[in-house]
Order: C-alpha cells, then sequence, then structure tokens
C-alpha cells in the first residue's frame, strides 16, 4: 500500500490520534511521574505491547507504527525518570556476586589441632581392643547415709 492511501483510509478519529502520537514522539514531553511507575514495570511493558499487537490487527498500520515509536519513546523517558536504566548499569551480574563471594570465603584449611587428632587420635587408627584377664575386682561398700536412695 502507498502511504497517501493508508491516510485516506483513516477515520477522522484515528487521524487526531496519529497526530497526537506524532506531538509526542517529535517533541519533549515529560512522562508524569504516576505513569512512569505504571509503564517502565513488566505491567507496563506487556500491555503496551498489547496495544501495538491490538492495533496492528484491528486499525490502520501507520497508527499501529507511531504507537509503537511512541510506546519506545515513553518507555525511554520514563527510564531516564525512573531511573531503572542507571540501576542497571550499575548493578553487578550474578558472576561477579559469586567470584566477589569466592574470594571472601577461601577453601578452608586444616588447623594445627585437627592435624595434631588426626595423627594421635587413636579412634580409628590404632588396634582393635584386646581385653585381657586380671585378678582385680571392683567391691562396693555400703555408704552409709550419704545417699538418700
Amino acid at each position: 500500500m502507498k502511504l497517501p492511501v493508508l491516510i485516506t483510509s483513516m477515520s477522522n478519529l484515528e487521524k487526531s490520534v496519529a497526530a497526537v502520537l506524532a506531538l509526542y514522539i517529535a517533541l519533549p514531553i515529560d512522562v508524569p511521574d504516576m505513569l512512569c511507575g505504571i509503564v517502565d514495570g513488566p505491567i507496563g511493558m506487556v500491555a503496551l505491547f498489547a496495544l501495538t499487537v491490538y492495533l496492528f490487527f484491528h486499525h490502520n498500520y501507520l497508527l499501529a507504527i507511531l504507537f509503537l515509536f511512541a510506546g519506545y519513546e515513553m518507555l525511554r523517558r520514563c527510564e531516564k525518570n525512573t531511573g531503572t536504566a542507571v540501576l542497571m548499569k550499575h548493578t553487578p551480574s550474578q558472576e561477579k556476586k559469586d567470584m566477589k563471594m569466592k574470594k571472601m570465603n577461601p577453601p578452608k584449611k586444616e588447623t594445627l589441632e585437627e592435624e595434631v587428632i588426626d595423627k594421635m587420635a587413636p579412634v580409628g587408627h590404632s588396634d582393635p581392643s584386646i581385653f585381657t584377664a586380671s585378678g582385680f575386682s571392683p567391691v562396693a561398700e555400703d555408704v552409709g547415709s550419704a545417699s538418700v536412695y
């Protein structure tokens, strides 16, 4: 289709919306803070995308393309206003965070006490216990009234 055919096939409402969108793209109009908080999030981006797809399927292509550029410009202006671009630029990635954590937590070395216990401890390293028979037998005597029970 040629451009004049696209313009002549538009209704008066579509022409006025296209003019407003073209003015918004061309002029440095600030977006209100309240609207930026909504548009700059994931819900606002999905809504802009859904509205663009709706315009492509149900209205004039020129209007949909103008809305696509206006939506991009709105996202760009809101990004400056809310500061998410600066946050994303200076926020480290997960790989950088993991490298910092590895530097802060070096591999654990065996301490002197653990080395000595490993060398000297009889448990697990000595021969099995050998019982010898002896003539000693313990004898319990009456302790009198030292214990209540």
